[in-house]
């Protein structure tokens, strides 16, 4: 392998001050209710509303200052979003299975009952998360969904990002964010029950306030800041491939990329026409921050290693601009979600297609893949026996219980054996 750039490599690590300030504020919104998030929220976001609730009435104002193409297009791609999130409900069948003579055993799907979305605005209005969370949640069967986005700068609610919310199947809709946000849906503050899981993107605050609240509700995923890995051979595109690293960088300065391509005169020829690119690129302040800090371009020594190299970084998204990408595709193990072919483009996953983009980070695709309508689901078992069956598995059961001196459990297997053996 040749290093042509290297960069850092961001693993989501919690840092102190963050925690403590983090677990100050939600100690002062976990005692102060509703009071506290007026408060905090006045003071982060100048934002103090009569009500952080939007009625019926203000969310229908909402989508009518929206114009037809953005309703359109928002429905298209919530269209999208539902009908995958169907077909993989789709494969989640119940089970039950008689394992022995008399011993049944299954499980089953069932739905939590609640659901907290957050929907980031901070420096770019990602309306288009609304139905990453919500959307799944509603096709698992969720009964509530309740939905925060934080004010825009000056105050009010965004309207495609409300649009977004109601379309997806959001039950109530606040305008919060932050911290306090993420409060008022996993402690309820009177206002809502609290929610069974903590969903959606956010900065640091927000991600390090949903791993303290893990275990006042589930979460979906911590995640850090967004990535992309593109393996690319001497058949890609470099104008393509850099136009693809910088779509990603743009998202923040702490974002990461990586390029391994099997030639270095195709990685230099990508480097040239990504810094020609960046120079006329709107957000190139931030993609240029982002590039210099974390981007890296590798030149593997053959596909294996390239296949070794995207595995080890565990990106988030992969996109693949090779000659034959199922071979790729049989043997990459660690990624969030596969872009297949130059035909294809995270943006789409972001946006468009169907597919998630609520996903793992930082590498933690090694042990979790991202947000999908099984994210809402528990799946729990069950078992039933005959009275034959319960004298067969009890008599083996006491002895176990014997062995790890674990008394009472063997009495209650004994007092089976003995009932049930009497007929």
């Amino acid at each position: 392998m040749k290093i042509i750039k290297e960069g850092g490599h961001r693993l989501f690590e919690t840092d102190p001050e963050t925690a403590r300030y983090v677990s100050d504020l939600l100690r002062q919104l976990q005692a102060g209710g509703m009071d506290a998030v007026r408060a905090l929220s006045a003071k982060f976001d100048g934002w103090s509303p009569a009500d952080f609730e939007l009625t019926p009435q203000q969310i229908a104002d909402a989508v009518a200052q929206c114009p037809e193409e953005l309703i359109r297009d928002t429905a298209y791609c919530q269209d999208n979003v539902r009908r995958f999130a169907q077909a993989q409900l789709g494969t989640m069948a119940p089970l039950e299975m008689e394992l022995r003579p008399g011993v049944r055993l299954g499980h089953r799907h069932i739905p939590v009952g609640s659901v907290g979305s957050y929907v980031p605005g901070g420096r770019y209005p990602m309306f288009g998360s609304a139905q990453m969370s919500i959307i799944p949640a509603k096709v698992a069967g969720v009964r509530t969904v309740v939905a925060c986005t934080p004010p825009l700068q000056g105050g009010g609610a965004y309207p495609a990002t409300i649009n977004a919310m109601k379309a997806a199947g959001a039950d109530r809709i606040f305008v919060v964010g932050g911290v306090p946000a993420m409060a008022l849906m996993a402690f309820g503050m009177g206002v809502v029950d609290p929610v069974d899981i903590l969903c959606g993107a956010g900065n640091k605050f927000v991600a390090e306030a949903k791993r303290q609240l893990f275990g006042q509700c589930g979460i979906d995923l911590l995640a850090g800041p967004t990535e992309i890995a593109i393996i690319a051979d001497d058949s890609a595109d470099p104008a393509l491939v850099a136009c693809d690293l910088l779509g990603q960088a743009e998202h923040d300065p702490a974002s990461g990329q990586l390029l391994v391509c099997l030639s270095e005169a195709f990685g230099r020829e990508t480097l040239r026409e990504l810094e020609q690119q960046l120079r006329v690129l709107p957000t190139r302040e931030i993609a240029g921050a982002s590039w210099t800090s974390h981007g890296k371009l590798y030149v593997a020594d053959d596909v294996a290693e390239a296949i070794r190299i995207s595995d080890d970084y565990a990106p988030e998204h992969l996109e693949l601009h090779v000659t034959d990408p199922d071979h790729y595709f049989q043997r990459l193990k660690n990624y969030g979600s596969l872009f297949i072919g130059e035909e294809t483009t995270v943006a789409y996953g972001d946006k468009s297609i169907g597919t998630n983009h609520i996903l793992p980070t930082s590498r933690s695709a090694r042990y979790t893949g991202g947000v999908w309508v099984g994210k809402f689901l528990k799946t729990v078992t069950y078992q039933q026996m005959t009275p034959a069956a319960s004298v067969e598995v009890g008599a083996v059961t006491a002895r176990q219980c014997d062995v790890e001196r674990m008394h009472a459990h063997a009495i209650t297997a004994r007092v089976r054996v003995a009932r049930y053996s009497r007929g």
